[in-house]
């Protein structure tokens, strides 16, 4: 099997491939149209996101694929495929307005948005697409100050960018590449314009700008708010689908509320939003006993490890009271998930206002997957939402 190969992903992630994998080849050598080292273990997942300076993010980006050099320079301006001492740097002001302390205080918005959603969604709807992806386009709209006018725009190019590989949304690998340029000469024009502000607003942007000029803030918006977009819908809606796959889970959390955070750490973990991320070993090394040499690629799989029944219990079983819960969906270490507290936040109040809001949510038709070897995402997801 290519692990690569994003026609692999089409029906659902190859849990029993990966299951497989881990009892036989923890460190799997992918040698297909996409060659590296593919880790499948918590360990081993662990071993790689803690020490970025063997397994550097900035040397070959985070992708699997090779990019060119304008393409790779755009990433390395990129939060998430920085390294140390500059991640860091960077990576502190905006962590700092990134806190529980500081996202608890969208609570109020969140929820309005969530219901502003839902009041116009009653009978047969496409989740994906309808619902969950409006209410993280408009918290990134909120929390950066973008003009309200601007966010449809920004929301399909997010999806340009990071729906690449699948046919329904590109016309090819270069598609990704424009969406991405486009969205890069909107962000530099926007803070060009907000640094030209005598009296800025105190939002993400302003944190984003300071001592920073808007060609970098440029690359750090468009990660920002790809991922914060995209992951935040996927998990909504691949959490969605596991709750009407498994009626007693849905039926135990309308019953018990106060399950809603374990909850979602469950879906975190079982419908992860991203299969991996890429790094690029710059010294010879080990990682469960195989030897990885200076230059190879090395994939982290957040899908595989969250399966892994050295950590899981009954590891392929959803279950929403699980706890612990040490899912690697928002990776650990130096690059764990700054939007980590937001998307937690955001997920567990869209959940609560849905089940209020809705008595009867049921499937009413096949979900179609995304094709992509990164995004673990659906593309559409018919339900029948009943007040």
């Amino acid at each position: 099997m290519d692990l690569s190969d994003p026609d692999l992903y089409v029906t659902g992630p190859p849990h029993e491939l990966f299951a497989d994998l881990r009892r036989t080849s923890p460190v799997y050598w992918n040698d297909g149209a996409e060659r590296y080292w593919a880790v499948l273990t918590h360990a081993g997942v662990e071993q790689v996101a803690r020490d970025p300076l063997t397994f550097s993010s900035a040397a070959g980006g985070v992708v699997l694929e090779d990019l060119d050099g304008p393409r790779l320079e755009q990433m390395r301006g990129m939060l998430l495929a920085m390294d140390p001492p500059q991640h860091r740097e960077v990576r502190r002001p905006l962590v700092a307005r990134l806190t529980p302390k500081q996202v608890a205080k969208l609570d109020n918005d969140i929820r309005t948005i969530c219901r502003d959603v839902f009041a116009t969604v009653d009978g047969e709807v496409e989740f994906v697409g309808d619902v969950a992806a409006k209410l993280p386009t408009r918290v990134i709209g909120q929390v950066m100050g973008l003009p309200p006018e601007d966010w449809d725009r920004i929301h399909a190019l997010a999806e340009r960018i990071t729906r690449g590989q699948d046919p329904a949304y590109s016309d090819g690998p270069e598609t990704a590449g424009q969406a991405s340029q486009e969205m890069g000469i909107y962000a530099y024009t926007f803070a060009t314009a907000r640094l030209a502000q005598p009296d800025p607003p105190d939002d993400l942007t302003t944190v984003m700008l300071s001592g920073r000029d808007a060609a970098s803030f440029a690359s750090l918006f468009v990660q920002l708010v790809t991922a914060g977009q995209d992951t935040t819908a996927t998990l909504i809606s691949g959490g969605l689908l596991e709750l009407l796959h498994n009626p007693d889970q849905l039926a135990k959390l309308r019953a018990d509320p106060s399950l809603l955070p374990d909850a979602v750490e469950e879906m975190l973990r079982y419908a992860n939003p991203l299969h991996y991320f890429r790094r690029t070993a710059t010294a010879d090394t080990e990682v469960h006993g195989t030897t990885i040499r200076a230059g190879d690629k090395v994939a982290m799989y957040y899908t595989s490890a969250n399966r892994d029944e050295e950590v899981f219990a009954d590891a392929h079983v959803f279950d929403i009271s699980r706890t612990p819960n040490k899912h690697l969906s928002f990776g650990i270490a130096e690059h764990f998930c700054i939007g980590a507290h937001l998307a937690r936040l955001e997920a567990r109040l869209f959940f609560e206002e849905l089940l209020q809001t809705y008595p009867s949510i049921e499937l009413s038709g096949d979900p179609v997957r995304l094709r992509s070897n990164l995004n673990n995402a659906l593309r559409s997801l018919p339900v029948t939402l009943r007040r």
